[in-house]
């Protein structure tokens, strides 16, 4: 049974009304858990390269494009190792549309009997869609699909399955979506 639970607060930075989750996760986990885990809790499709950066380093998988150092390994790297309550780093998913996470480390706990670990515990409002353009491109969708008069109001809902609540959420999709991926967690 883990130990220590970091409670974390993840906001997808320039989403307005922002857009975050509390997660409930043992200080064992690795950094390569932890994007998976993230990747539930938003909903996101883990289509896309991603990255932490703690402390001014570089967390996550070569993509051998040789852009930028090589970034240190993320299956190795425990979350109780790289981050203290307190602590504030960057988890950035989609390199093209550039979702920039930020996670506050909020209170590390004791864990709680019978409880289960990881979990998702809050949080507020729809994850954008998968390529909808980062931030920015999210707000446009968002008014676009908003005005019935758009020019871009139709397209935007067929593209995005055809109905979208930006308010939408509910922490127990986080159960049904995440998948221990058994890689060093």
């Amino acid at each position: 049974m883990a130990r220590d639970i970091y409670q974390l607060k993840v906001t997808i930075v320039g989403t307005k009304p922002p857009v975050w989750r509390r997660l409930l996760v043992p200080g064992s986990t690795s950094l390569l858990s932890l994007h998976g885990i993230v990747q539930a809790a938003f909903g996101w499709e883990d289509y896309h390269l991603h990255e932490f950066e703690i402390n001014g380093m570089h967390y996550g998988t070569d993509d051998g494009q040789g852009f930028g150092p090589r970034p240190r390994s993320e299956r190795g790297a425990r979350l109780a190792s790289v981050a203290t309550e307190g602590t504030t780093f960057t988890y950035l998913y989609d390199f093209g549309d550039g979702w920039e996470h930020k996670v506050l480390v909020e209170k590390v706990t004791p864990a709680e009997p019978g409880t289960t670990y990881p979990a998702c515990v809050g949080g507020r409002r729809a994850c954008p869609p998968e390529d909808c353009g980062g931030s920015w491109g999210y707000q446009e969708f968002l008014i676009a699909i908003a005005d019935q008069q758009h020019p871009e109001h139709d397209a935007m809902l067929d593209w995005a399955g055809g109905e979208f609540d930006p308010s939408a959420f509910d922490p127990g999709d986080f159960a049904q979506r995440y998948r221990p991926s058994g890689s060093g967690r």
